[in-house]
């Protein structure tokens, strides 16, 4: 069911989601996508209590296309992930060169996550998706391009364009993220984040593997193109949106002057919610005292040296947990007590943390890596919803801003955390009290902060409505 806040107007052109609501108050829905015709009544689908993933956000037109979107785009982006960082290496021969990389992509990434998911409240959400589609294709049919040139590119071009990237997928993602409590309802956020989360984790697996195959025939064009065309795909897709606008009225022309201040009224309103605040924190715990692939380097040629490709095996430990776990994330979808289950999935994260500091074996500590995937799917999947379903719909793209550089800057904090207590004390030393401080610091979220550890789903609107009234009151 669509946004129950949102005018009337606006969920008849969503197109609802099967569940019969527009029927019963007399009006015939409109599809948008269908040439504006009348939509087919559909029955309504009792939702089964089901282990596997559920798909009934599926059900929705408009969720289809930005799921769709999704889809079409990770293969690629996950291939431009790797080819990037594997023509600098060849270019320049340089790991350092290599890790500038990687800092030229986070600053646009979190400079303009934060911008983008201001813009995200200020102006119309689809008709900015569709503007950073654009830009990130012609921006991956460009790489492409330097790709080609003599001399196999150059590393200033290419570190231009990667920058664009990165800025073009920062302000895209709030903006995609917070229509979706508009296209599915309240009900269905859950099980649309798991949808979507699951396709990115299978991405996560397959496109670096499909890359390394391609990079093996000696051409970086074909990662680049396959790229663009995912952008080009999605644009089409999201073309037949209908207008979201923020809050479910027209929103007014952008200024950027107006998206800066933005940013800083988006900080102001996240002091004063402490439920939405924690879901930053939590996260930044767990990652920042148990992100383990820093010491995965170290033991793939000493502890687990003598197994067959020890190292790919540990880099796709968590992504191999979170996707088995996204693919039977059917329970997630029904959670009520969303606070108290990203707690309790925060410390199994940590407890697994602890068993893969103490593992002995190679295939031991995969799958402490695993369950610790397992517990992060969970815990990103209802932290996301609680920032979708908590927050009035004028707020989610910039909360949806904070997320992108809290996910984005926490792996590498807890990177450097656990390099320096490694190369210090050992590397079961940095993953085993990471882990002991993570669930110890869960515990004491429950008890320092209840309203976090008692939050449900089925009052997030009650938490959102008095969200808007506080902002109201200035």
């Amino acid at each position: 069911m669509t946004d129950p806040a949102a005018p009337d107007h606006q969920r008849r052109a969503l197109g609802g989601d099967d569940d019969g609501d527009d029927d019963r108050r007399g009006v015939t829905p409109v599809d948008p996508v269908e040439a504006g015709g009348p939509v087919e009544e559909p029955q309504p689908v009792r939702r089964r209590r089901s282990w596997a993933i559920d798909t009934s956000p599926l059900r929705n037109r408009a969720y289809r296309r930005v799921f769709g979107g999704v889809t079409v785009t990770m293969l690629g982006q996950q291939m431009t992930l790797v080819a990037v960082p594997y023509q600098v290496y060849e270019l320049t021969g340089s790991s350092l060169m290599v890790g500038l990389t990687s800092v030229v992509a986070l600053v646009p990434l979190v400079v303009f996550g934060l911008l983008g998911g201001a813009i995200a409240d200020a102006m119309d959400r689809r008709t900015l998706m569709l503007i950073t589609s654009v830009g990130a294709a012609v921006t991956s049919a460009l790489l492409a391009v330097q790709a080609l040139l003599p001399g196999a590119g150059h590393v200033a071009v290419l570190w231009v364009l990667a920058a664009a990237v990165s800025a073009f997928a920062a302000v895209n993602q709030p903006a995609r993220s917070a229509v979706i409590p508009a296209l599915v309802g309240p009900d269905g956020v859950a099980a649309a984040n798991a949808l979507a989360m699951t396709v990115r984790q299978a991405g996560v697996i397959v496109g670096p593997l499909l890359a390394g195959l391609l990079i093996g025939v000696g051409d970086l064009s074909i990662l680049y193109t396959i790229d663009a065309l995912g952008f080009l795909a999605a644009v089409l897709l999201l073309r037949g949106l209908p207008p979201l606008p923020p809050g479910g009225v027209t929103a007014g022309p952008l200024r950027l002057g107006a998206a800066v201040r933005g940013v800083g009224e988006g900080f102001a309103f996240l002091r004063t919610q402490p439920v939405l605040l924690m879901t930053f924190v939590v996260d930044i715990i767990a990652m920042l005292f148990a992100w383990p692939q820093a010491v995965f380097p170290e033991l793939s040629v000493t502890t687990y040296g003598g197994d067959a490709n020890s190292l790919g095996w540990l880099f796709a430990g968590v992504s191999i947990g979170s996707l088995l776990m996204g693919l039977s994330s059917g329970w997630v979808s029904r959670v009520d007590r969303q606070g108290a289950v990203v707690l309790a999935a925060i410390a199994v994260w940590g407890v697994a943390i602890i068993g893969f500091g103490l593992a002995s074996t190679l295939w031991v500590a995969v799958f402490c890596l695993a369950v610790a995937g397992a517990g992060d799917m969970v815990s990103a999947v209802l932290r996301t919803s609680m920032l979708q379903s908590a927050a009035p719909d004028e707020m989610r793209g910039r909360m949806q801003g904070v997320f992108i550089v809290v996910v984005a800057g926490g792996p590498r904090l807890g990177d450097l955390r656990a390099g320096v207590l490694a190369s210090s004390f050992g590397v079961s030393a940095a993953m085993v009290s990471g882990g002991v401080v993570i669930v110890a610091a869960m515990l004491v979220v429950a008890v320092v902060v209840p309203s976090f550890w008692s939050f449900r789903a089925s009052r997030a609107d009650e938490l959102a409505e008095s969200a808007r009234r506080r902002m109201a009151r200035g």
